[in-house]
């Protein structure tokens, strides 16, 4: 390539700029046929830049190359493009192109990958060492972890909702069963309240209790609302109207 050109990979300056350099902007498009057998291309966004050039390394000084930091053998830029390789890491590939005057023209500034290089020796070449080298651009990408989340709305519809249930349940458990009180009894009566003597059964009548005995298994003598006995029952037998 003419004189006013320089190569970089990473942060290191070659010495020699390559005599061509192939850019290749891959594609992704995609032909399909229709139900009718039209043949049809689907444009998609254009695929990796591939690029392709072989560096020269010299092992003796030329008048035309170019050494910005001094004067550096073969081996020191083949230790930098095994170091690229094997770090698994991308970086900067750049090209820059400039008039004889010094006057920038443009320049290619990429992020790539070295996907791979051979190192030619040949005797054409005298101790020179030759190396074909092939990049890929390389684009930065990351993955989102997505949670599931309840509405906000229906969560807390459902807890209130729950909560009144529980309240209410929770107040009525709560009533104090006291003698003269209003209940609702649904269970068997019994003759005493030790459980002797079982009898009839009740369903959602509606009487009083006038006796209690607390620590028997049968507490309530409940009568009906006008006074007349009927019997003892279990503590969860009655409701506390």
């Amino acid at each position: 390539m003419a004189k006013g050109y320089s190569i970089f990979l990473n942060d290191v300056q070659y010495p020699i700029v390559p005599e061509s350099i192939e850019t290749t902007i891959n594609n992704q498009n995609e032909t399909i046929n229709l139900i009718n057998d039209d043949e049809v291309n689907v444009l998609r966004k254009a695929g990796l830049t591939e690029i392709t050039f072989e560096l020269i390394l010299p092992q003796v000084r030329y008048p035309f190359a170019q050494y910005p930091k001094g004067f550096q053998r073969a081996s020191f830029y083949l230790d930098k493009l095994e170091k690229l390789k094997t770090s698994k890491k991308p970086f900067i590939y750049i090209l820059t192109r400039s008039t004889p005057s010094g006057k920038l023209l443009f320049d290619t500034n990429m992020k790539v990958s070295l996907e791979d290089y051979t190192i030619k020796e040949d005797a054409s070449n005298g101790f020179d060492i030759v190396v074909e080298i092939n990049l890929k651009q390389y684009k930065s990408y990351s993955t989102k972890v997505l949670s599931l989340k309840k509405k906000k709305g229906t969560g807390k519809n459902t807890a209130k909702k729950k909560n009144t249930r529980s309240k209410t349940t929770s107040k009525k458990k709560n009533k104090k069963v006291t003698r003269g009180c209003t209940v609702i009894v649904n269970g068997r009566l019994h003759r005493d309240c030790y459980g002797k003597g079982p009898g009839q059964k009740r369903t959602n009548y509606k009487g009083k209790v006038n006796f209690i005995k607390k620590g028997r298994k049968y507490p309530y003598h409940v009568t009906t609302p006008s006074g007349g006995w009927l019997g003892w029952v279990t503590e969860g037998s009655v409701k506390v109207v």
